[in-house]
């Protein structure tokens, strides 16, 4: 295994275990690397469009459909909670943490609350409808708007 994808494996499990993204310093001591190299590392899995980094190049912000910051989509998973980083994503947690979970967000229309359970199969259906203002094609143009 390549050292980035071993970095990426390392910062989805510190994110599964902890339900928060992990510093530069965190990945550099558990995988007994620079810091220097670490950065490094994430620079090229945002160029791979793997993560999304916060200004100062060293912060995660998001590693889909994980969000290293604070969002109205939060799912609850176990005893854990998350961030995702749209309502897409949302869906996406308990599928990527394979288990069943609870969605909290709010419909950005009327902003009623909006409660979705998945299971291990996928979401209950539920009354609501999901736009996407952006054609999925142009998601990176500008991914955090997006």
């Amino acid at each position: 295994m390549d050292a980035d994808t071993e970095l990426r494996l390392a910062i989805y499990r510190h994110i599964a275990a902890n339900a928060v993204a992990p510093s530069v310093t965190q990945m550099s001591r558990a995988l007994g690397r620079s810091a220097a190299e670490i950065r490094a590392a994430y620079q090229r899995l945002y160029a791979r469009r793997v993560l999304v980094l916060q200004d100062d190049g060293e912060s995660i912000r998001m590693a889909p459909p994980f969000s290293g910051v604070e969002t109205q989509h939060r799912v609850r998973v176990g005893d854990k909670e998350y961030f995702a980083n749209c309502a897409w994503d949302a869906l996406g947690v308990p599928a990527a943490l394979h288990a069943a979970g609870q969605v909290s967000s709010r419909c950005e229309q009327s902003l009623e609350p909006l409660s979705i359970r998945v299971g291990r199969d996928g979401p209950e259906p539920v009354p609501c409808v999901i736009h996407f203002a952006v054609p999925a094609a142009h998601w990176w143009d500008d991914i955090v708007y997006t």
